[in-house]
């Protein structure tokens, strides 16, 4: 009996998003010649996991026959989905950490490395899938919370539980000629959530209690741009794929699209209810999925704002994330505990077709 489930009727009922002012006409898919995904067709395909914690992160590796999840435990798990996405058919990679794993991210530039980190172990593990233990062990001074590698794999970024920005870099140990990561002995910077732009001279980051955005260089680290974002604290950003947008997500529960040609916002998202946690662009850079503090996933159009689908979650999640190539995207969370109801469980979902 499979655990990977579709949502059934004892879920809330989530309201539906609501609807903004019609846009521009040549902005449409039908104007521009593409067909619209039919997202209503599809149904949540949930993975319940006995658990008093949550899953927090959930990540593709770059070919997207991967996805990785983390937070139950000290332990990764990592499923292929295109096979299966029962509980047991996860390879479980163990043995880095001595606490709680929070966040998983993958190599852009091969498939089978990645990083793992947790805050309460201060720990940052580098893995290779093809092999049972972890390859390096990096000990940190901070707890880091998010991690982000650099375009061509040779640099990482990981921000703290203090609100603060550092780097490592990956590159061969004279002695004894092999690569290995370092951290930088820079100063930590001021911000909440960061990431490298798609060449990597860039770095964008946000702080949860300022409204604006950062663009950085780098290496320089000199700043760029620091357009205004939102009321109350900017806590997620997204790059398009294509280069055209930069989506920040705020407590404001807004979504704004930032044209990157020019810094300006080409558009504000109000279709959401809840605090955004977290976005992710499509492969395509066609469709925004948005991630809140409420039970369901929003989709929205990225060159109209149109809200297309709202999904619904067994949880709120803390991650949103597209498959590199198709129109799939993971989230994860935990159920709350309900009087009278069944115990918590930690959950992994997929949503789309293709897989």
């Amino acid at each position: 009996m499979s655990n990977f489930t579709t949502n059934g009727k004892e879920e809330e009922e989530i309201p539906p998003p609501q609807r903004p002012p019609s846009p521009p006409p040549h902005t449409t898919f039908a104007a521009r010649g593409l067909h619209a995904q039919n997202f209503p067709a599809h149904k949540p395909r949930d993975l319940r996991i006995p658990s008093s914690q949550a899953m927090t992160h959930v990540a593709w590796n770059c070919d997207g026959k991967r996805l990785a999840a983390v937070g139950i435990d000290k332990i990764t798990r990592i499923w292929t989905p295109e096979k299966s996405m029962e509980t047991r058919a996860a390879t479980h990679f163990s043995g880095g950490h001595s606490d709680d794993v929070d966040y998983v991210s993958w190599n852009p530039t091969h498939p089978e490395l990645f990083c793992t980190s947790s805050q309460k172990d201060r720990r940052m593990v580098f893995w290779d899938a093809r092999q049972s233990r972890y390859t390096q062990q990096v000990a940190l001074k901070v707890s880091p919370v998010q991690t982000h590698y650099s375009p061509d794999g040779k640099a990482l970024l990981y921000t703290s539980a203090g609100h603060q920005l550092f780097f490592m870099t990956c590159g061969k140990d004279s002695e004894s000629g092999k690569e290995q990561w370092q951290t930088s002995d820079r100063d930590g910077i001021v911000a909440s959530t960061a990431m490298f732009n798609h060449t990597g001279d860039g770095v964008i980051m946000t702080h949860h209690s300022e409204h604006t955005l950062r663009s950085m260089d780098y290496p320089s680290l000199a700043i760029k741009e620091t357009p205004a974002a939102h009321v109350g604290g900017c806590v997620a950003v997204a790059l398009d794929p294509r280069g055209r947008y930069l989506a920040s997500g705020g407590y404001d529960s807004i979504v704004n699209m930032f044209d990157l040609s020019e810094w300006i916002c080409a558009r504000t998202i109000t279709s959401c209810d809840n605090a955004i946690n977290a976005l992710s662009f499509s492969y395509d850079g066609e469709y925004l999925a948005i991630a809140n503090t409420g039970t369901y996933i929003d989709i929205c159009a990225t060159e109209t704002g149109a809200p297309l689908h709202r999904v619904p979650a067994l949880a709120s999640s803390p991650t949103v994330t597209w498959h590199p190539s198709k129109y799939v995207f993971a989230y994860c969370g935990q159920t709350k505990l309900r009087e009278g109801g069944p115990p918590p469980v930690a959950v992994i979902s997929l949503f789309g077709g293709g897989i």
